[in-house]
């Protein structure tokens, strides 16, 4: 499978489904948003602290694999200069949709997130990146184009899943179940049967990948991005959040590394 290709495919029609990730946010928050008064999420649920932003105003802020309609509008309305980045075209229709309605200083680009080349380097103060990553099956160049389009001191903020949610069964776990099924690292790809996974495709579902907690932190680490503070989430749809958090979001800040 074309992994890249068929993700896309599946974000667009997920678009059509009227998926949660795909609704744009209202006039509402963002009249909100323009007064002060905002929040976006990196995880399911649990807003993330507005001390990991700073000073939003001004700031030049990608929203990497954030298409949607949703947290890019919003920083945008809290006074950000924001370009969103996302592989599906009709996630990026969402964030222009809303863009256009409120007259929104927001910018829309197409591409993969392990492919940042379109931006120079050092051109973003903050890089803001929810539970995207699982959609892809290598991180390295993920976290190498984000901490390279960072500028000195600028921040990552980014949110995945703990590898401890891909040892379920997923499909039961939807409804409702519990079920240790899988060893670890996981893949869509390599670890359902093929009924399950022409399932997926017929439904238009993502494929997912796990990744472990060093790729997911320790990498960061590597590229210079030095964890600040970070917390855990719940994901009320799946059965295994009763027994942990299994949402994670960091807050990075981007130093030189010493030789």
């Amino acid at each position: 499978m074309d992994v890249k290709a068929y993700n896309k495919q599946a974000w667009d029609e997920q678009v059509n489904k009227n998926n949660a990730w795909t609704q744009p946010v209202s006039s509402a928050l963002i009249e909100q948003a323009k007064a002060g008064n905002w929040q976006v999420v990196l995880t399911p649920h649990k807003a993330v602290p507005h001390n990991w932003f700073g000073k939003i105003k001004g700031k030049k802020v990608l929203c990497l694999a954030s298409g949607g309609g949703q947290q890019g509008p919003i920083l945008a309305a809290a006074g950000a200069d924001v370009v969103v980045f996302d592989l599906s075209e009709n996630q990026l229709k969402q964030d222009e949709l809303v863009a256009k309605r409120e007259q929104l200083n927001l910018k829309t680009v197409q591409g993969d997130m392990c492919d940042l080349s379109v931006f120079e380097n050092e051109s973003f103060d903050l890089v803001f990146h929810p539970c995207a990553n699982g959609f892809i099956p290598d991180l390295t160049p993920l976290w190498q184009e984000a901490s390279r389009v960072l500028k000195p001191g600028g921040r990552l903020l980014a949110g995945f899943l703990n590898p401890v949610a891909y040892i379920f069964d997923w499909f039961k776990a939807e409804q409702g179940e519990v079920c240790v099924r899988h060893k670890l690292p996981f893949s869509d790809l390599k670890n359902l049967t093929d009924a399950e996974l022409k399932q997926l495709e017929q439904e238009n579902e993502p494929v997912v990948f796990s990744h472990s907690l060093e790729q997911q932190i320790a990498q960061q680490l590597h590229q210079g991005l030095v964890l600040v503070d970070m917390f855990e989430d719940d994901w009320h749809s799946m059965a295994f959040s009763e027994y942990f958090p299994p949402a994670i979001a960091t807050c990075a800040v981007k130093h030189t590394l010493s030789e």
